[in-house]
């Protein structure tokens, strides 16, 4: 099992940056799905980044080229920079994982075994 402890968030203007952190504890296995989401009151979750074993990084349409994903081993954290944040980015925010003993290519990132706290991310003027 995976412990995601969760940092940043927060309230800002529009255009303006924050970074979220998740601190992981536990092993990740050699194929995994690292993922962040987001969700509000009424609205479906929504996964906005993701990084894959594959090795690949997606985005959701509506942040790409504002948000980057990254992981940074050496620190044992899932990162999420959010630039040029707007109103519609309002929402809480989770990291999760899901890894698999052994080498699955292409693993499914549908499902995830570990979740954070989550933290508030609040865009407004």
């Amino acid at each position: 099992q995976v412990h995601l402890e969760q940092y940043g968030g927060g309230s800002v203007n529009p255009g303006a940056s924050l970074r979220l952190s998740c601190t992981i504890s536990g092993h990740i296995y050699e194929t995994f799905c690292l993922g962040w989401f987001r969700q509000t009151s009424g609205r479906e979750r929504e996964r906005v980044a993701l990084i894959t074993s594959d090795p690949s990084i997606t985005y959701a349409d509506p942040v790409k080229g504002r948000f980057t994903i990254s992981r940074d081993n050496a620190r044992n954290t899932l990162d999420l920079q959010l630039n040029n944040l707007q109103p519609d980015d309002s929402a809480m925010y989770y990291c999760a994982v899901r890894s698999w003993s052994g080498w699955i290519p292409s693993a499914p990132c549908d499902r995830y075994d570990d979740w954070s706290q989550g933290t508030q991310v609040t865009v407004s003027s």
